[in-house]
Order: C-alpha cells, then structure tokens, then sequence
C-alpha cells in the first residue's frame, strides 16, 4: 500500500483533464445538451476547470468563513502575444472579487500557477468563449 510520503506529487500525476478525471472520479464531460447550444462550450469549459481545480487540491475546499486562510485565484492576460497568457496567481484572505469563481480557487500559489499554465487553453475556453 502506498504511503503518504511514498505518493507522487499532484503536478506530476496531474499533466491532462483526463488525469484530473481520474484523480477524482467525476465522469466525462457532460454534453450539456439541455443547454442553448451557443452556450454549451462555455459550461463544457466550465467543468474542466472545476475538476482540474478539486483534482490540484487533494480534497482541499475554501473555507470562506475563514478570513485567514490564503484562496489562490488566477489572473490572465488577453492582449499577449499570443492573445491570452497565464499572467499571475492572487490571494485573497476573504472572500473572491466579483467574477472570479469561487470554486476556482487554489490552496497554493503553486497551484494555481501550475493550473493557469498547464491547462491554458481550458482556461482560455472558459474565459473568451
């Protein structure tokens, strides 16, 4: 059986959405076909980036009720070079500001860093589509 110290660090087990799937458990992403079709990549986009977000943190959940505890939320840039980056991770000791998911918040500055660089483009999809 696998010790705590013995298991690999979540960045190295966690490269794909679909390592995140099975990091968690949750099912495939939903076709969402009960939604107006010009709205479905957007919740498509929407789950990938809550599963990403719960498989990164291991169990972790904000405690908004906890003004002490660090909430790392992301930052992008849509005037890059390359039209969207990953610009930074801030936190919040209280509650998000308005428009920033609250479920999409990161235990660390690691992993929110790491979140905003390897899934870019779901990131990108959520935010510009």
């Amino acid at each position: 059986m696998e010790t705590k110290e013995e298991r690999t660090e979540v960045t190295e087990r966690i490269k794909t959405f679909e390592d995140a799937l099975k990091e968690t458990g949750r099912p495939d992403v939903p076709e969402f076909s009960d939604v107006p079709e010009d709205l479905r990549d957007y919740f498509k986009a929407q789950y990938k980036a809550i599963v990403i977000t719960e498989a990164l943190n291991e169990g972790w959940e904000a405690d908004w009720e906890d003004e002490n505890q660090e909430k790392y939320i992301l930052w992008f840039l849509t005037k890059s070079p390359s039209g969207f980056a990953f610009s930074a991770a801030h936190f919040s000791f209280t509650s998000p500001y308005a428009g920033n998911a609250s479920r999409l918040c990161f235990k660390t500055r690691v992993l929110a860093k790491y979140a905003g660089e390897q899934f870019l483009d779901i990131w990108k999809d959520l935010i510009l589509k």
